[in-house]
């Protein structure tokens, strides 16, 4: 029988008198992160130059872009986390490698990996001893270099990580198109690759329409599946701003976060005096897992049935008729279905009232300019690419995109994750960026498209990968159906990763394997004696000028830019059009090229640069351009489906959430500390609603194994979870990735981008034996 739930079981509550998100706290969790990695004074004055053109260094972190006068303090508390983070005394060397077989590193934690601090030297796998053991660069580089010459190109693989600069980017994606292949999997395939993908079918481009300056006048903030106090903090602070000027905020999330309950700004003095912090959403809805369609069709139909009500009556029509008509088209199919919606059926699956969806649908209403945000709560479905055609749908009702103070504004992840895919990172990049390639470099790009993540991981199970070079990131501990594919990596002939420290993906290598280290972002990087300056592109489409501030953590570290052109001068023939080596020693000359390339994107690149330090992308929709095939954006929306996974509202399974720690950024874990929700000294816990435990025959505190609903007959399943109380909607769950993701099939992701459904996992419970807890932990079943 399950007993009573007490008080301080409850995880992540958000009462009056409890702590808000910022303040203090954040303020000593920085300072606990540069002590913690024995960098204190380094790490505070590095503080001081990041994020500021002109000689600044952009924050290896996420995403979200700079205001355009950055203030004396302009960072967050997850920032300065991956400052300290790579910054760190702590070094990985090759007398670390000869202590440990890979074979036993497999057995630490992700943490503990990372821990050991940066890497120092090249390293090659040998296979008699299952040791990594040191190389010089000139022999990694030519041993590399032959064989990838000697392979047939549409069997390698190159994947890139969100934080590799535009110049190494473009770089590497021309030394592939060089050997030939067409497979760039990219960390956007495992995130915003349905933002990319379903954006331009709406509205003609892949990217945000919004700047920092909307956020200033917005009447209203959506947010969907976005939790911006750990993910993005920097975005909190105009989310504070924005409710005292008295701007509506109304989140859409199955979790009640922190942060967007309620935020002390840490840069505000008031703020920090009283530690009260401000209530930032005006309205909260915890939309059932996999309930974001049925929730925004559900504020469509209450918009639209005011307008009518207005209409009919001669009253003041709320709709935006004439921006619809002038500018779009598929409106009238799609308020036709929003009527035929009955509302017993919208609130099964968004599991929201009829009553809060109404009252969200009011703040729409009342404001003249609104904003919508979102995150991969909405990205990462199988239809995902629905999701966000339902947030465009939205917004073009109201005519809030083109206008300063509304738009739409996809949050991205890592920090030149939306750069990479801009300068050339693509498997299916169009004929116009590729006859410049052709024109600029003397070569002949292949048409045929390539392979994403997901392809990429198809083709790894299927034994068609002979070469798996990867520029950043953790790809085989971010992927899906993880436990299946890595087994397959070993029959790869050659695997090559380029970090700066080691992570899970080192270990799962191929029969040759090579650990080249790189320089990270706040660390000088010195060409031909002089300091380069590296670009970026934020989430809100500002390329800016990033520039490293102290010395290397090993003389044997290379940049990423010199790897991979003498990858280039390694592997391939000698080309009039293309000198490695000559690009290499100015980055500037592959801006130059990059520019060459795509003119109309990149035109002045480095005069632009020079200027001021940052500049910003023409986007076509922000002038109500609209890039599609008809000339217009268009209203779209999947008939027959409210749901945007294969589940449906009462299946007898649980829908799994997959989420970031507080202590975490993508795959590297600070801490197994979670402040926000209350959860310390470990990742193994599932969140699940209090009468949900009791409903089931659980108790707070049981541990359990979680098995995934599949069609493919394939047995998933991930044990050890320590079930804990949380706020969070009924029938739904919520656990740490990537501890979960081997629960995720491969082929549950969205039909159109391919991203992994990563946001709504079908799963059932069993509680674990306590022979098999004893196993697992030496505890019993109920500890």
């Amino acid at each position: 029988m399950a007993h009573e739930l007490k008080d301080d079981e409850l995880h992540g509550k958000q009462g009056e008198h409890d702590a808000p998100g910022g303040g203090w706290q954040s303020v000593r969790a920085t300072e606990q992160h540069f002590l913690r990695e024995k960098v204190p004074f380094v790490g505070n004055s590095l503080m001081l130059k990041i994020n500021t053109p002109n000689g600044g260094f952009e924050c290896p972190s996420c995403a979200w872009p700079n205001p355009q006068k950055p203030g004396p303090a302009e960072f967050c508390e997850n920032g300065a986390k991956a400052v300290a983070w790579e910054t760190t005394k702590a070094r990985t060397t090759p007398e670390f490698f000869a202590k440990h077989t890979l074979t036993e590193l497999l057995a630490w934690s992700d943490h503990e990996l990372e821990k050991q601090g940066r890497l120092t030297h090249p390293m090659r796998y040998n296979a008699t001893t299952d040791k990594y053991d040191p190389v010089d660069w000139a022999t990694a580089f030519r041993e590399i270099g032959k064989e990838v010459a000697g392979l047939d190109p549409k069997r390698v693989e190159l994947y890139t990580s969100g934080r590799t600069s535009n110049e190494a980017a473009f770089l590497w994606q021309l030394y592939g198109r060089m050997i030939g292949t067409h497979n760039f999997p990219d960390c956007s395939n495992m995130c915003h690759e349905t933002t990319t993908v379903a954006l331009p079918q709406s509205i003609g481009v892949g990217k945000a329409t919004t700047t920092l300056d909307d956020f200033e006048h917005a009447d209203c903030i959506f947010i969907f599946g976005q939790n911006a106090g750990t993910n993005s903090p920097r975005m909190m602070g105009l989310l504070h701003e924005a409710r005292l000027r008295g701007a509506e905020v109304i989140t859409f999330n199955p979790l009640r976060e922190r942060a967007l309950v309620k935020f002390a700004n840490p840069q505000t003095p008031k703020d920090m005096l009283t530690n009260h912090g401000v209530p930032i959403s005006s309205q909260y809805h915890q939309v059932r897992i996999g309930g974001d369609i049925a929730a925004i069709q559900g504020m469509c139909k209450h918009i639209l049935a005011v307008d009518d009500e207005a209409r009919d009556n001669g009253g003041e029509r709320v709709i935006d008729h004439d921006f619809v008509q002038m500018h779009t088209q598929g409106f009238d199919a799609f308020a036709d279905h929003c009527r035929a919606l009955s509302w017993e059926r919208i609130e099964s699956y968004s599991g929201l009232t009829r009553v809060a969806l109404e009252e969200a649908a009011q703040a729409w209403i009342r404001a003249e300019r609104v904003i919508c945000c979102w995150g991969m709560g909405i990205t990462q479905h199988i239809r995902g690419g629905d999701n966000v055609h339902q947030i465009l749908n939205l917004l073009l009702m109201g005519g809030h995109i083109g206008r300063r103070g509304a738009g739409a504004c996809p949050v991205r992840g890592h920090s030149n994750v939306q750069g990479d895919r801009t300068v050339g990172i693509f498997h299916k990049s169009g004929e116009a960026f590729l006859s410049k390639m052709d024109e600029v470099f003397g070569i002949e790009c292949e048409r045929e498209h390539g392979h994403d993540v997901a392809l990429c991981c198809e083709a790894i199970l299927r034994g068609e990968v002979d070469a798996f070079l990867g520029m950043g990131g953790n790809f085989f501990r971010a992927i899906a159906d993880q436990a299946r594919i890595a087994p397959h990596v070993e029959n790869i002939g050659l695997t090559v990763q380029i970090a700066t420290k080691l992570n899970r993906s080192h270990l799962i290598h191929g029969k040759s394997a090579y650990l080249l280290p790189a320089l990270a972002r706040t660390e000088k990087d010195v060409q031909a004696g002089v300091e380069q300056t590296i670009t970026i592109e934020d989430g809100m489409c500002n390329v800016q000028g990033s520039k490293g501030q102290i010395e290397p953590a090993s003389p044997q570290l290379l940049s990423e830019i010199a790897i991979v052109a003498r990858l280039g001068k390694a592997t391939l023939d000698p080309n009039a059009k293309v000198d490695w080596e000559w690009l290499a020693e100015d980055y500037a000359r592959i801006r130059d090229k990059i520019e060459a390339t795509q003119p109309d994107t990149f035109y002045d690149f480095n005069a632009r640069l020079a200027a001021e330090g940052v500049f910003h992308l023409d986007i076509a929709a922000r002038d109500r351009i609209w890039n599609t095939e008809s000339g217009k954006a268009h209203f779209l929306f999947p008939e027959g489906h409210l749901a945007e996974d294969a589940s449906q509202p009462g299946d007898d399974h649980f829908q799994l959430l997959s989420i970031r720690g507080h202590d975490q950024f993508n795959t590297t874990v600070y801490s197994y500390d979670d402040r926000y929700r209350d959860i310390y000294g470990t990742r193994m816990v599932l969140m699940m609603n209090p009468r949900d435990i009791e409903k089931h025959g659980f108790e707070a505190g049981n541990r359990v194994t979680l098995r995934a609903v599949a069609s493919d007959g394939i047995e998933r399943h991930v044990s050890g979870f320590k079930i804990i109380a949380y706020d969070l909607p009924e029938n739904c769950l919520g656990a740490y990735y990537p501890e979960v993701n081997d629960l995720i099939s491969v082929d549950d992701r969205d039909a159109q981008s391919n991203t992994i459904a990563g946001k709504s996992i079908p799963v059932r419970l069993e509680l674990m034996s306590t022979e098999e807890v004893e196993a697992d932990t030496g505890m019993l079943a109920s500890a």
